[in-house]
């Protein structure tokens, strides 16, 4: 193992005696700050779930019910003038639901195209520079309760365009 593995492996062991020890010099009482904080998480997970389940639900029945292979079949015409890959549009649609199905979709891309095909190329800069917009927006307004993020989600989706069409020029300079 060398030196650099070593101090991966015991970088986090260390992080966490450092803060062990801080705790005990300031008195602060760990475990039960733990317990609280883990309580209080609890309580967030357990508000989060009903955003969370509305996110899957709804990336599950886009992708079951066709609507995915309807969107790529209209889009095919202008994407093929442009040659951006028609296998790109369901990473598109999915990656600003939920990183976990962007992956999957990731890995169908790769699986069909191979790793080292321009279109697995570009899709994986793609799961790289986008992000999960619909995700991070449940995640983070649900948990402190904010309902009213319109521009939020309007600036995000820009974004989401924007990495989107900059992932293709960028990995066409590569390609």
């Amino acid at each position: 193992m060398s030196g650099f593995a070593v101090f991966s492996a015991a970088l986090l062991p260390l992080f966490i005696i450092m803060v062990l020890i801080y705790g005990s010099f300031k008195g602060i009482k760990i475990y039960e700050a733990f317990v609280t904080g883990a309580r209080h998480g609890f309580g967030v997970a357990a508000r989060l779930v009903p955003f969370l389940l509305a996110v899957f639900l709804a990336v599950g029945l886009f992708r079951d019910s066709g609507a995915m292979n309807l969107l790529a079949a209209i889009l095919k015409p202008a994407l093929s003038f442009l040659r951006i890959p028609v296998d790109l549009i369901p990473m598109a649609v999915v990656r600003p639901l939920s990183g976990s199905a962007s992956l999957g979709v990731l890995a169908d891309i790769l699986k069909q195209n191979g790793p080292d095909s321009p279109t697995g190329f570009i899709a994986s800069v793609i799961q790289g520079s986008t992000e999960t917009t619909f995700y991070v927006l449940t995640v983070y307004f649900g948990a402190v309760g904010i309902k009213e993020y319109r521009h939020t989600l309007h600036a995000g989706l820009a974004t989401d365009v924007a990495a989107f069409i900059g992932s293709i020029l960028i990995a066409r300079l590569f390609l």
